[in-house]
């Protein structure tokens, strides 16, 4: 291995002990520095990077480019405080806006729908029984896929109906508490994956009974909601990902219809979600007219404290 690949190895663990999963960025750190090796440089120019970030097979209306510079300016920064030859190319080099996908905002009726057409999608009881379960988990939770997938049995008090979540996205774990019946239907279906006798602690096992990978699961989600017809006059295909954001949206209007001080509870929603900030929680909260009216009968309340 070269000193800019152990540079490389050495830059992603200190980011990812900071809290940082950088998937995207090491794809793209790997295939730089290969570049580098092959080449035999010992160290990062301007035109390394430009070449990288500018190469001419991609597509320059991609985001492929303003992302690859933005990997590249913090990698050979990092390198510039260990290595002074280290060229650290400009920012504003590619504009770079990541654009944010209006989300689906699941209806119960939705996920209801969504639910039958994943269990009328195969013929093995068992994995309709693993469908159902993963996407209701994440319509009434409101958790990331990628948790609900990486819990293993230990993981839920089945007493006191709380989800232990580890391995987070920031790395902090947090308790989600759920309702009594949530608790009972994952109970049931742990009895009906305990007959399977699979070789992982995971809850959430295949027909092989090995750990569900998203990809198979993302898949599949998609496919049910195309089967079941949901959002298909919208303006973007539903994602699996959009349960979490119809999850936080529906929690304000049931906090407003109850009289509570929804600006005191957003923290605990934060902290629900697994956000590291209240800020992050903001993005999720997609104006629906119930949330606007709300908001409208709290500014005019307020207005008429002040006359």
């Amino acid at each position: 291995m070269s000193a800019i690949n152990d540079a490389l190895h050495d830059y992603l663990g200190l980011r990812r002990a900071l809290g940082h999963k950088l998937a995207g960025h090491e794809r793209q750190l790997t295939r730089f520095v290969g570049r580098l090796d092959a080449a035999g440089a010992g160290f990062v120019t301007m035109a390394d990077a430009l070449a990288f970030v500018l190469d001419p097979d991609l597509d320059p209306a991609s985001t492929v480019p303003g992302k690859r510079l933005m990997a590249v300016r913090g990698f050979t920064r990092y390198l510039s405080a260990i290595d002074p030859r280290t060229e650290v190319p400009p920012a504003g080099l590619v504009s770079y806006r990541p654009s944010r996908r209006v989300p689906y905002l699941f209806s119960d009726q939705d996920v209801a729908a969504v639910v039958r057409a994943a269990r009328a999608s195969t013929p093995f009881p068992f994995r309709a029984e693993t469908l159902a379960s993963l996407i209701v988990l994440l319509a009434v939770t409101g958790m990331r896929v990628g948790e609900a997938l990486r819990l293993d049995c230990c993981d839920i008090d089945w007493d006191q109906a709380v989800i232990k979540v580890r391995d987070t996205k920031f790395g902090k774990g947090r308790d989600v508490a759920v309702a009594a019946s949530t608790a009972e239907a994952l109970a049931a279906y742990r009895r009906h994956r305990d007959r399977r006798q699979p070789a992982t602690l995971r809850l959430v096992v295949s027909l092989a009974g090995t750990p569900v990978i998203y990809s198979g699961f993302a898949l599949a989600f998609r496919q049910a909601v195309a089967a079941a017809g949901v959002g298909a006059d919208g303006p973007g295909r539903p994602h699996v990902h959009h349960l979490r954001h119809a999850f936080a949206v529906r929690t304000l209007p049931g906090w407003y219809r109850s009289g509570l001080d929804v600006e005191a509870l957003l923290p605990r929603l934060s902290t629900y979600l697994g956000h590291r900030e209240p800020r992050f929680t903001y993005r999720y909260l997609t104006a629906t007219p119930e949330l606007l009216g709300h908001a409208a009968a709290r500014l005019e309340a307020a207005q008429e404290a002040t006359r």
